[in-house]
């Protein structure tokens, strides 16, 4: 996906998403606890606003967030001094293998078709070190399919069926946590090791 659509709403995201009041406590929870597991340098990929990577820098990790949008960047360097922001894509990071020992993938994966997302996965897989973590929020369903979200089509996916898609890539899925709210799209997170 090109950034145009997210360039186009940055500031209506920002608004609306753009800090750490817009995430559910459960999510917040789940994301700490990750973080506590995780040791070694951190990328935030799809960082957006950037308001994850300076909650995780608050956390004590060594973290830089890259994101495809130049207006998230721009807001993000603005709005988060002294963290590391740039441009990039997840489907080619500019990372050495077994850079990260984290890789925090915050529904940055929505827009990928199913024959696409073994890209970012990966991506992913190459640049985490053996035992690293991959945290990855998504839409969830029970099967497979587009759904027209508010920026560009994004895709739900079952848990299950995007684990094999993680395992395939190298991980092993060590968590999995689904979470419906009423008015809100089901979402879930998968907690995933980077196999040696």
């Amino acid at each position: 996906m090109s950034s145009t659509a997210y360039d186009a709403r940055a500031e209506e995201y920002i608004a609306a998403l753009g800090t750490m009041d817009a995430v559910h406590p459960v999510d917040r929870g789940i994301v700490e606890a990750w973080a506590a597991t995780v040791t070694g340098p951190v990328l935030d990929a799809g960082c957006g606003p950037g308001h994850w990577t300076e909650y995780l820098a608050g956390l004590g990790l060594d973290v830089r967030g890259i994101d495809l949008a130049p207006r998230f960047i721009s807001h993000a360097q603005a709005a988060h001094a002294g963290i590391r922001f740039e441009l990039g894509t997840i489907d080619a990071l500019e990372a050495a293998d077994g850079e990260f020992g984290g890789i925090l993938s915050w529904f940055s994966t929505i827009h990928h078709e199913p024959e696409t997302v073994s890209v970012p996965l990966g991506e992913f897989a190459r640049t985490l070190r053996p035992g690293g973590r991959l945290l990855l929020g998504v839409f969830v369903g029970s099967e497979v399919a587009p759904f027209d979200h508010a920026v560009a089509r994004a895709y739900r996916w079952p848990a299950a069926e995007l684990g094999r898609r993680a395992d395939a890539a190298g991980f092993a899925v060590v968590e999995t946590h689904v979470r419906e709210t009423r008015g809100e799209r089901p979402s879930g997170v998968l907690v995933c090791e980077r196999r040696a």
